[in-house]
């Protein structure tokens, strides 16, 4: 990707920003006419070049900014639309008959569903329990059995992790005009609607993390010219920055233990000139991120602090550090040790709260729900989750991204679920097989060697000499 055609997709999606934040019901044909024209994209290449990829990372990202703006027509919009299109690019690049621990997964979801089924029989929002809860990991099988052992180059992976950044960018913008004064919008320290574009700060920062993440590594792997360096530099502390004020801090914390993790991978593999620069990345992160604290805390009055603190705005130390999600925790490991073995059911966690405190609360994370809601065989499908990119690894080195994707999966689902198909999707970005270029100035080439995979023409990012 050329440093004009990336420049030319940035300033495109801020455009988009501007113009949904002015006339929010462009996010209707923004959101049909992203999903029609990638279907057709895909089908008219015949997924040659993985398209399908391509396409559900734009519409994966996308979700945030047409769920801010109200443009979905329905509200798992996303979920569906991935498994179709990955649906269509199996039919025509087909699949890897080694994906049997996923195909195991999805029979180790059955039991859950049809207990579900039963114990809410008389329930009217069965349909609609059961499918909030279980469309999630059924998305995440789907597009594990896609990408399971696919190969790809290291140069199409970053491209895939950009687009699925774009329209993440437009809800950067549309978040930054929702809110042009911040003091008015600050008042306490809990999580933020008003800082995070009118939607839930949760799922915001998760975005914002992730995209913070994605720029990052691209100041690294694929700024290729002074111009990407600062570009790339600057959304990396803008994403941080909009992510830190929303007041929830999974997302955040997320996106800097994988920056984090990233680095050191990359670290451990590199030579002594390398990690010199890396060394010097890291101390000037760490630099720029010190300074985003400072401002942030200026900016909000002390209240950014406080709530790290765990602390409410007058400085009274809070009763719960998890606003209140260890009840929902110890309720859910609850219902597992009394159905240890086939769970309380799908969607019956929610139903089982709703009675106890007449609230309908959804739960913030999967794992306590697989357990609750499948018993042993929630925690069988974990492990095949958790072990079976870590075993792909060891014939899979040049995937860089691996335990990153991973961490940002598990840390995700340890505090906003599988509301949205981000993780999902991040996921299965794990299972790819990675090849890289011909490329010697890559850190990483000059510990393992050649690669001995074909070598593909395209474009594939250096560390910055200098």
């Amino acid at each position: 990707m050329t440093t004009r055609v990336y420049i030319y997709l940035l300033s495109l999606h801020i455009l988009l920003g501007l113009l949904l934040y002015f006339f929010k019901p462009i996010s209707v044909l923004y959101c049909h006419g992203a999903i029609l024209i990638g279907l057709l994209w895909v089908f008219r290449n015949r997924n040659s070049n993985e398209e399908a990829l391509m396409v559900c990372a734009y519409i994966v990202g996308g979700e945030l900014l047409v769920k801010m703006t109200k443009g979905y027509f329905f509200w798992e919009y996303t979920k569906y639309t991935v498994m179709i299109v990955l649906l269509l690019g199996m039919y025509f690049r087909g699949i890897s008959k080694n994906a049997i621990p996923y195909w195991i997964f999805l029979v180790l979801l059955i039991p859950g569903i049809v207990i579900g089924i039963y114990e809410l029989a008389g329930d009217p929002r069965i349909r609609q329990g059961i499918i909030f809860n279980i469309l999630g990991p059924i998305t995440l099988v789907i597009s594990a059995i896609y990408t399971f052992q696919r190969k790809i180059s290291l140069s199409r992976l970053l491209d895939i992790m950009f687009v699925l950044c774009l329209p993440i960018l437009s809800s950067l913008v549309y978040s930054i005009l929702y809110t042009p004064d911040l003091k008015e919008a600050l008042v306490h320290t809990g999580s933020n609607f008003a800082t995070s574009g009118g939607y839930g700060p949760n799922q915001v920062s998760t975005f914002f993390g992730l995209a913070m993440f994605v720029f990052f590594t691209r100041l690294l792997l694929a700024s290729q010219s002074t111009l990407l360096v600062l570009v790339n530099l600057l959304l990396t502390f803008l994403f941080a920055y909009r992510a830190l004020i929303t007041f929830s801090r999974g997302g955040i914390l997320t996106g800097l233990i994988i920056i984090l993790f990233f680095l050191f991978s990359t670290y451990i593999k590199s030579n002594s000139k390398i990690r010199f620069k890396l060394s010097a990345v890291l101390i000037a992160m760490a630099g720029g991120l010190f300074l985003i604290w400072i401002y942030s805390t200026l900016i909000t009055g002390g209240l950014i602090e406080k709530r790290y603190k765990n602390q409410d705005a007058l400085g009274r130390e809070k009763e719960s550090f998890m606003s209140g999600r260890e009840k929902i925790l110890s309720e859910e490991l609850n219902l597992f040790l009394e159905k240890p073995i086939f769970g309380a059911g799908v969607g019956v966690a929610t139903k089982h709260r709703e009675e106890i405190h007449d609230s309908r609360v959804a739960t913030h994370n999967e794992i306590t729900r697989m357990l609750a809601e499948h018993g042993l065989f929630g925690i069988i499908g974990l492990m095949i989750l958790g072990v079976t990119p870590l075993i792909m690894y060891l014939d899979n080195r040049h995937h860089f991204f691996l335990f990153s994707f991973m961490l940002f999966w598990f840390l995700t689902l340890n505090h906003a679920a599988m509301r949205v198909a981000m993780p999902a999707f991040v996921y299965s970005l794990a299972l790819l097989k990675v090849y890289i270029y011909e490329t010697p100035t890559l850190p990483w080439k000059r510990r393992f060697g050649p690669s001995t995979q074909p070598n593909h023409a395209g474009n594939v990012g250096q560390i910055a000499e200098g």
